[in-house]
């Protein structure tokens, strides 16, 4: 009894063994040796599972939705399908709509050990088989995320049919749904698989559309597997048969994920595209391998550099200007790069191993397999990699990366895209050069003192303009111009005009603007005048600054004839007035200099 005792205390706390300090070099008290013997008694326990939490988790592990596709084409695959057929569509069920997914194929099909297989959790007959994509026994609970699974599968002149009923809606009571199946005879030699899902994902079916589907498709599973690049051809004449919901008729799917040619030399590139044959350049580089530190793990790699126009080709989900995407588009940001691949199936993207910064990864249509990659439970990502593969794997990927930057082929991409850039500038100029010689036929011009004057376009023409003015007019304005530079924010620094140098003298700045409007990108603060070609700007209309300091435009018409319109921005709160200067008007009124159109002759 006292061992029973000294035993539930040991369960209950715990214990840290004292030590008497009465001893005789090595003999320990009489308790201690029994507390000791007590403590030696062990308990066996074996963890348990919670298995209606262990079923929800699982089944909501797959956070996408389409993740229902990819278990369905792995299942179909293993079982050596080479016919699919995936049907969405909604169904009446006593007149509330249903999302129906239909999944069909003629693979081996399934025996009674292999429908509970298909049912259990983590009681995969896959399990050892390297040829087979699934053998975790979690991708089937993805169907779990429904209201009910129908199913009927041949084999060995059998027909099994099984259903299950309330999924959902018994994890979320806490209990495990169970299904009930019959076994009858069936024709000899019938096979395949017919699995009826409905009410999936909690009967949200926005995006089972058939372009979202096919792209999912052709990039996420294995009909979109990089095997053919590598000459394996299992799996060529696999098929889908695919129906999305937003259509009637049903489109033929073949194995294999989209590659573009190649492009040709790069001066037929160019003779073809001009300055856009960088965006029609395509080529790629295949390694395969072992790592450096594991020798007994292989790779396969294939690295495509395509420009954009190569990708629009292709790619129908591409969002660009002056294309209307189906629903689901992205980017190539969003989708182009690196992707790692177990199986040939792409699984996650890793720029970051190619590219630290910026957008040079959309170059890129690149994938790396290696069958040593450890996927996460919804195949979402291969972090559950042992660290030391995923870090030679890493410097592999940078080595291969570094190695076509560095390739004689990836060298005619940065000739055709500087060759692009001159074929661009001369364009440009030719555009320019043409524009300004229209402009220059229906120019207004003035003639001042013998010299002809431009009407200016640009503020750089009303700097000019005020050059000219204060040499052939000096005493035009009552400020002498000490320096002018366009890179700051203060286009001119001038002093008033008298007898004192630059260093005794008062210094302020002139704001240059071909057209004034009421929002003003300075600072009022150190702003002595404006000098503007026009405005439209009214008497009483406030201008803003860019520290939203406002001041009020006043217009005070001319006294006499020889007087001129005077403008000036107000300030109650300051008793600095700034001035504006109209060329427009101020030169018709002070010098009788107006502009007219050029004649032709």
């Amino acid at each position: 009894m006292e061992i029973a005792n000294r035993m539930y205390s040991f369960k209950k706390h715990k214990i840290t063994p004292r030590v008497s300090s009465s001893f005789d070099g090595l003999r320990v008290s009489h308790n201690i040796r029994n507390n000791i013997k007590a403590m030696k008694m062990s308990i066996k326990k074996t963890p348990k599972v919670n298995q209606v939490n262990e079923f929800k988790e699982i089944a909501n592990n797959f956070a996408n939705p389409l993740e229902i596709v990819r278990e369905a084409i792995s299942n179909s695959i293993d079982a050596r399908a080479d016919n699919i057929r995936l049907y969405f569509d909604i169904i009446d069920h006593y007149g509330e709509d249903l999302f129906r997914v239909v999944i069909e194929d003629n693979g081996k099909g399934m025996n009674e050990a292999e429908l509970e297989s298909f049912f259990d959790l983590g009681n995969s007959t896959k399990i050892g088989n390297s040829d087979a994509i699934g053998e975790k026994g979690h991708g089937t609970k993805v169907y779990f995320h429904s209201r009910q699974v129908n199913l009927i599968t041949y084999k060995d002149d059998k027909c099994i049919k099984a259903t299950m009923n309330d999924i959902y809606k018994s994890l979320n009571q806490n209990i495990i749904p169970s299904y009930e199946y019959t076994i009858t005879e069936s024709e000899s030699d019938k096979i395949g698989t017919k699995v009826e899902i409905i009410g999936y994902n909690l009967n949200k079916f926005s995006v089972f559309k058939h372009a979202i589907l096919k792209d999912y498709i052709l990039w996420k599973t294995k009909f979109g597997a990089i095997d053919q690049i590598f000459d394996l051809k299992t799996f060529d004449d696999y098929k889908i048969i695919l129906k999305g919901l937003d259509v009637d008729v049903p489109e033929v799917i073949v194995f294999g994920h989209i590659f573009p040619q190649e492009s040709e030399s790069a001066n037929k590139l160019f003779d073809t595209h001009n300055n856009d044959a960088p965006d029609f350049f395509c080529k790629k580089w295949i390694e395969t391998g072992t790592l450096p530190n594991f020798p007994h793990i292989k790779y396969q790699s294939v690295f495509y550099v395509e420009g954009k126009y190569i990708k629009y080709g292709y790619n129908p989900m591409l969002r660009r200007q002056g294309y209307k995407a189906p629903d689901g588009s992205y980017t190539i940001q969003d989708r182009y790069g690196l992707w790692l691949t177990k199986d040939y199936i792409p699984i996650q993207r890793k720029n970051e191993w190619i590219v630290s910064k910026g957008s040079e990864y959309t170059k890129f249509h690149a994938f790396f397999n290696c069958q040593n990659f450890k996927l996460t439970a919804n195949r979402g990502s291969v972090e559950a990699t042992t660290p030391e593969i995923l870090q030679d794997i890493e410097k592999k990927v940078r080595d291969i990366y570094e190695s076509i930057l560095n390739s004689e082929e990836y060298a005619i991409l940065d000739w055709l895209q500087g060759e692009a850039k001159g074929y661009d500038t001369v364009e440009k100029e030719k555009r320019e050069y043409d524009r300004r010689k229209k402009y220059a036929l229906k120019q207004k011009i003035a003639e001042f003192k013998g010299i002809k004057l431009y009407e200016p376009q640009l503020e750089s023409g009303v700097h000019a303009l005020l050059m000219q003015l204060s040499i052939l007019e000096p005493e035009l304005f009552p400020f002498e111009m000490i320096d002018y530079n366009t890179n700051t924010g203060i286009d001119i620094l001038v002093k008033e005009k008298n007898n004192l140098t630059i260093d005794q003298s008062r210094i302020y700045y002139i704001e240059l603007k071909n057209f004034l409007d009421k929002y003003f990108n300075h600072s009022f603060e150190y702003l002595h005048s404006i000098v503007c070609w026009d405005t439209k700007i009214l008497d009483g209309d406030e201008i803003t600054d860019i520290q939203g300091k406002k001041r009020v435009l006043r217009i005070v018409n001319p006294n006499s004839p020889s007087d001129h319109t005077r403008y000036f921005l107000d300030d109650p709160r300051d008793e600095r007035r700034i001035i504006v200067y109209v060329l427009k008007d101020f030169l018709k009124e002070r010098l009788q200099i107006e502009f007219r159109p050029r004649q032709i002759r």
